[in-house]
């Protein structure tokens, strides 16, 4: 076995690389950018080193400097993870040539499933069953298109040296083609430094199964049974689990014995897995993915084996302690990606401090494997993945029950993130029946966003910032407590609230120290609502109040920072902000009919100028972030006044990207009316300009 393992990689792998190599005795050396300096997978290392900038190809897919650290330090081995450089045959050879294990396969097996359309040939010829498409020589964009027309719609373009859903374009009509295919050119050429592509017929809803195999150097070749994983975004998983349900036993012995062929052609060695797409009872070889899986743990959860473990022992030369007689499943797991995005838009991604992360308790039935902690910094620069939760249990229905406690038991503050989505998809009754799709999302997605619940949240934040005001210490100086005292009678407390679109005024009067009343007033379109006495203590940990309605007996949980509250009451979380200063100041430092971005990233593609005129939902430009292309569009007909940006240019949220003008706004228009007055017939405004409500 090896001394000392560096771990190539970030965030929620490195921690549970690390945790695995810890427990083997091995020294654990981590490598971090700029951007990720106190990061937890740091934290848990016992030395670190930095890769610098913060961007991913200067740092965590720089080769030769993670392979300069390794020879500083001391490292025999280096363990990628996934992503990043884990299926590069360069650097995998590297390794090799500098005398330091790389944990994976051999550089010739990554080089032949890592081209993609080479790939699928090649298991096309050794009688696996692959997807009719195109995955030639000519590669230029009139001739995909061509080759694109003759497959027939809809059909899906991939990037060819690269996987994990990056790049993905699926192609419903002729018209979207182009735009299609010089999409994810571009990401097929910034995340991969390979700009060739592959097309396929798409198949709408087929399931996504795959078939994890382990491979050791002395010839055995063993399968740990299957897993779905067909509820994706953006091709990208969210949830997984093992075994697959629903598969009946010829079929399933049929894919394990492909994804044994499929390994047997490369003379694979280590862990590794298949891809499949399944169209009713047939089955269609998609990719092989040459490391790790994200969804790893659920496998690790029914079969009782530690694959971190075994890719380590692999790759220092021992063989397999077992055959394939002795792997059977052991009731059924489910996990889920809880990630920093909002599904609200279209599951954008988001970063920044995380001012809470509570993670459930980890049993029998819980596992938790997370990357961050309460305090890190969620940065831009890669993607969203904050944590795994898997549930186990005997039975399906068992494991998803125990999965769905554990997300209400997980409380996330500071950045969006999907928890709320995931709960409501493991509850959902497609789900629970085990009908899901590739098509998951785009049947049912939008249904389970969760309904706006701020006005009965509400009164608990106002409670919750009254309550915090008055100091935690055992006996406060009467000076320092804020509850609104004065001779006589004690005043209200005026607390202003907003939140999704929403703004309240709450007066909140302090009985004790953990007793308060709220009134709220001025909620947009509603009256005052009935004073609700709220009692609030802090909880064992001391982040969080413990809140509770005096009549209704409803209870709730607030962490209180500065300008905001964040609220959670039975699975649900608001973010309210704390008004305290004059906000229309905003409107000012953004000019009127300016478009902003909504995340920091880069921006990749300017498809507008000055002068041109636009329809609604046209696209104006596209920003890369957290590996995924986000497009700009259009929100209403007009004109562009304005384009703020250029390709290369680097942008954070609220960023003014483009200004519009609308058709009643532009300037060259004949005015109809006195010029001194605005187009309401109000007096006192220019021509020509519109309220900070257009943009």
């Amino acid at each position: 076995m090896f001394r000392k393992l560096l771990i190539a990689n970030r965030g929620e792998i490195a921690c549970r690389i690390a945790r695995t190599a810890h427990r083997l005795g091995l020294e654990v050396v981590a490598v971090y950018s700029q951007a990720d300096l106190r990061a937890r997978h740091v934290r848990l290392a016992d030395e670190s080193w930095p890769i610098d900038p913060a961007s991913a190809g200067g740092s965590y897919l720089d080769g030769r400097a993670i392979l300069e650290v390794a020879r500083k330090c001391g490292a025999d081995a280096i363990h990628p993870g996934y992503g990043f450089l884990s299926e590069s045959a360069q650097f995998a050879t590297a390794c090799a040539a500098a005398g330091i294990a790389f944990v994976g396969p051999s550089p010739a097996a990554i080089a032949a499933m890592g081209e993609k359309g080479a790939a699928k040939e090649r298991m096309r010829r050794a009688g696996v069953p692959v997807l009719p498409g195109y995955q030639g020589e000519d590669q230029a964009l009139a001739a995909l298109e061509r080759r694109g027309r003759r497959l027939g719609f809809p059909l899906i373009i991939k990037p060819s040296g690269g996987g994990g859903g990056k790049g993905m374009q699926i192609v419903r009509e002729a018209a979207e083609l182009r735009a299609a295919l010089e999409a994810s050119r571009r990401v097929a050429a910034s995340a991969f430094a390979d700009e060739r592509l592959l097309l396929e017929r798409y198949l709408p809803a087929a399931r996504h199964v795959e078939v994890q195999i382990l491979a050791d150097g002395h010839g055995a070749i063993l399968h740990l049974l299957d897993r779905d994983c067909s509820v994706q975004r953006r091709h990208q998983k969210l949830i997984e689990e093992a075994p697959a349900p629903g598969l009946d036993a010829r079929l399933r012995v049929s894919m394990a014995e492909a994804a044994c062929t499929v390994a047997r052609e490369v003379a694979y060695v280590g862990a590794g897995t298949i891809e499949f797409l399944l169209d009713g009872s047939e089955f269609f070889f998609m990719e092989m993915n040459t490391r790790l899986q994200v969804e790893h743990g659920v496998t690790e959860a029914v079969t009782g084996l530690d694959l971190v473990e075994w890719q380590l022992r692999i790759a220092a030369g021992e063989p397999l302690a077992f055959a394939q007689a002795d792997i059977a499943a052991r009731g059924h797991a489910v996990e889920v990606r809880v990630c920093a995005e909002d599904p609200a838009k279209d599951f954008l991604p988001g970063s920044g401090m995380l001012r809470l992360a509570a993670w459930p308790r980890e049993d029998a039935a819980v596992r938790v494997d997370a990357g961050f902690e309460t305090g890190d910094l969620v940065p831009p620069d890669y993607d969203s993945l904050l944590a795994k939760i898997i549930g186990r249990g005997p039975t399906r229905a068992e494991a998803v029950a125990r999965l769905r406690e554990a997300l209400g038991e997980t409380r996330i503050a500071g950045v969006p993130t999907n928890v709320e989505w995931l709960a409501a998809a493991l509850e959902s009754a497609a789900f629970q029946s085990a009908a899901v799709s590739t098509e998951f999302i785009a049947r049912y997605g939008a249904s389970l966003i969760a309904r706006p619940e701020e006005g009965a949240l509400a009164p608990f934040a106002a409670a919750a910032e009254a309550l915090a005001l008055q100091g935690t210490g055992a006996s406060p100086s009467p000076w320092a407590v804020a509850d609104g005292f004065r001779l006589g009678a004690a005043a209200p407390i005026a607390v202003r609230l907003a939140a999704g679109g929403d703004a309240w005024t709450a007066e909140v009067r302090v009985r004790s120290r953990s007793i308060v009343e709220v009134l709220l007033r001025g909620r947009r379109g509603v009256g005052p609502e009935p004073e609700l006495g709220i009692e609030g203590r802090r909880t064992a940990g001391g982040a969080l109040l413990e809140l509770r309605s005096l009549s209704g007996g409803e209870s709730a949980r607030a962490l209180v920072s500065a300008g905001c509250v964040d609220v959670w009451r039975g699975g649900r979380h608001v973010e309210f902000r704390i008004e305290n200063v004059d906000t229309a100041a905003e409107a000012v430092r953004r000019p009127a009919g300016s478009l902003a971005a909504t995340l920091p990233g880069v921006v990749v593609a300017v498809q507008a100028a000055p002068g041109d005129t636009v329809s609604a939902g046209q696209a104006l430009l596209v920003i890369e972030a957290m590996k995924m292309e986000h497009t700009v569009r259009a929100p209403r007909a007009g004109g562009v006044a304005a384009v703020h940006v250029r390709v290369g240019d680097r942008v954070r949220e609220g960023d003014n990207l483009v200004t519009m003008i609308s058709p009643r706004d532009d300037p060259s228009r004949e005015p109809d009316r006195d010029p001194r007055r605005d187009p309401s017939g109000e007096p006192g405004r220019e021509p020509g300009r519109s309220s900070p409500s257009d943009a």
